[in-house]
Parts: C-alpha cells; structure tokens; sequence
C-alpha cells in the first residue's frame, strides 16, 4: 500500500498522534491509554523543559486517508554529551501490523538522524528517563501499569528484522504485598538508623511532601547518574514531574530517608494501581475521569512500585532496607495483595533486592534497541 508521511505540526495533527493508539488498540484488553494531559505536557515543546537541550520532530504514517502509524525523533544533545555518543533516539512510535509501515517510519527517523550528524539510532525512548520508555520481549499476556509502553509482540518482530540489536534489558517483578517483615529486619534497621543518625519520614497529607519534592529528585539524579542512558534532571524538569507525580499519588506510600540536615538520603514512592481507572476514563480526566482516578487512590490493592534510590554516598549502608521495611507494613497494614516494580535494568543491584529478599515473580522482560546507523 502507498504509506504518506506527514509531520506533526497543527493542533489537529497532535490530537491524531496522541490519540492513535487508542484507535489501534481499542479492542485490546492489555492496552492503557496514557492521559492526554500527561502527553501533551511531554510533547508540546512550550510545557516540556527538556526541549532546552532536545531536538525533536514527530510524523504520522497515512494510507488511503488512515492513520497507520506514528513516530518521534528525539535528539538528546545533553545525553550525547554526557554518555559520548551521537544518538537519535525513537519513541512514540506504535504502528499497524505491516512491516512497510514499520519500516517507513523508522526509516525517517534514521534520516533524521543522519541529517544532524548521528550515528546511531536507539529507542525506544523519551526525552529524559522519567519518560516511557523500552518494550516488551516476554510477559506478552501481562498487563501493563500506567507508566510503562504497551507493545503486541509484532513489534518485536518488526524491529528484529530491520536489524537493530538490544542494547539494555529491563525486568519487572510481581511482588506478593503481604510478606512479613522479619523481626531481623526491623533490629537492623534501627541499628543502622541510629548509627548513622538518619530517620524516616512518612506521610498523611500530599501537601506534606511538596517541600520534600526538589529534595527526592535531587537525591534520584545522584543515585541515578550511572544508570543506562541517564541524564540529571534540571530544575524546571523537577518542577514539571513534582507537579505530574505527586498529583497523583496516595502520601502513605510515600518513603523518605533523612540526614541530620533534614536532606534526604533515600526514597521509595509507589502508587496505587490506576489501570483499571486509566482505562475507563480513556486518556481524559475530565469531566468526570478525575472522580475514578480520585477513588483508586483511596481504595485499593495492588500498588505500582515507581521509585526508589539510595544517594551514591550513602550506598551499601543499609538505607534501602530502612523505606523497603516502611513501606512493606504500610502496605500489609492497607491489605495490599501484589505490589508491581517498575523496569528495573538486569544487573543492577535493585533486581538483586527482589530476587534475594522477596518471594516474586517475574513478570515482564523489557529492552531498548539499537542500530548503528
């Protein structure tokens, strides 16, 4: 079929890209539609910061009058910078089962990339880490939580037969929520607590968090920094995800680890699930999505693990132990049957936390592809 390439520039084009997705996986019971507040505040280049030190054009792929097919093209010069490197990454970018269209509109960020002196093309991925980013190899038939890509397994397919290689695996576990904390745990913690004269805050009202918020994030760009494709986060960035997170969030799930200066050391935020919610309100929140999104958060139980970190500093002290224990009794105390953990890169020591401390499971295989160019 002939495949016409359109780049994305009006409000009418933004609002197909956005919402195809949920065109092409209507009828789809795995898929979640992300919230259109949430893609807009990504995408448009006068709400996302990150277009301070990005590059970025987005395409739509038409036959006979249809969308088939979308894609960005994401330069992320900082990125480059700090990992040396000269990528142009992919992302957003969900298609039609038909390899032609896959391969027309990979074909265009390739060029893309070429044009601006790029020598490798990788994805998928957003702007900054906070964006969705990886697809799915194995757990085809789990479904997703709200902050991951959804992604059939034609996909992989696709991107298996243009050439590109994986270039970072993910994995994400499924987590029984009603696993005692052994007494052990609990003695060595306050040990390590009063040893190293930090304490742990908790919360009850969402307000409470905010003067805390630049603080996680700061704590998150240390912990993060050696971590696959990641860039500190900047200011106004904190600011634009304080805002996004922390919106939605229930506080009681919410974790910190202090110093004596009140600066936080680690951190764990996790959310209730919103999935069922998500897709009943289908990407708006308005005008009464937000009332279904309201009542997940207060009801609830299976919980999305999003975040957690130790500051490089502070690593191999314990730390993790003392806001895992915390919000371990939270979530027995609430009667929270399975917790969800984010991606979470194979090797890294937090997949080790899960395999060594928990009785999980595994529940999907995730991984970024590269090609060079």
């Amino acid at each position: 079929m002939k495949i016409i390439l359109k780049e994305v520039v009006s409000r009418r084009d933004w609002r197909k890209f956005i919402c195809f997705p949920e065109k092409l996986f209507e009828n789809d019971p795995l898929f979640i539609p992300s919230l259109h507040s949430d893609e807009k505040d990504t995408l448009f280049s006068d709400r996302n910061p990150a277009y301070e030190y990005c590059d970025a054009k987005f395409w739509l792929a038409y036959s006979d009058g249809e969308v088939v097919g979308r894609v960005g093209a994401i330069i992320n010069r900082k990125s480059n910078e700090v990992w040396n490197e000269k990528c142009v990454r992919f992302g957003w970018f969900d298609f039609i089962e038909d390899f032609e269209v896959f391969k027309c509109l990979i074909d265009k960020v390739a060029e893309y990339g070429r044009s601006n002196g790029m020598t490798k093309i990788i994805g998928p991925m957003g702007f900054t880490d906070m964006d969705k980013e990886c697809w799915v190899t194995d757990g085809f038939e789990n479904e997703q939580n709200i902050t991951t890509l959804y992604n059939p397994r034609y996909y992989i397919d696709f991107i298996s037969r243009y050439g590109f290689d994986v270039d970072c695996e993910w994995q994400q576990f499924k987590i029984p929520a009603s696993q005692d904390v052994p007494e052990k745990v609990s003695r060595i913690n306050k040990l390590i607590s009063e040893r190293y004269k930090v304490r742990l805050v908790e919360f009850t009202r969402a307000k409470d968090i905010l003067p805390y918020g630049h603080k996680i994030f700061d704590a998150l760009n240390d912990a993060f920094h050696i971590l696959y494709g990641f860039v500190p986060l900047s200011g106004k960035e904190i600011d634009l995800y304080v805002k996004r997170y922390f919106s939605f969030i229930a506080p009681e799930l919410v974790k910190i680890v202090v110093d004596e200066n009140d600066d936080v050391v680690g951190f764990a935020i996790a959310t209730p699930s919103l999935t069922d919610a998500f897709k009943k309100i289908k990407g708006s929140l308005f005008p009464f999505g937000w009332i279904r999104a309201l009542r997940s958060l207060k009801v609830y139980n299976e919980v999305d693990l999003l975040l957690n970190g130790v500051r490089t500093e502070w690593q191999n002290r314990g730390i993790h132990a003392i806001y895992h224990e915390a919000l371990n009794k939270t979530l027995i105390e609430r009667g929270v049957k399975i917790a969800y953990s984010n991606p979470q890169i194979i090797g890294n020591k937090a997949v080790a936390v899960w395999n060594a401390q928990y009785d999980c499971e595994p529940y999907f295989k995730r991984a970024v592809f590269c090609k060079i160019l």
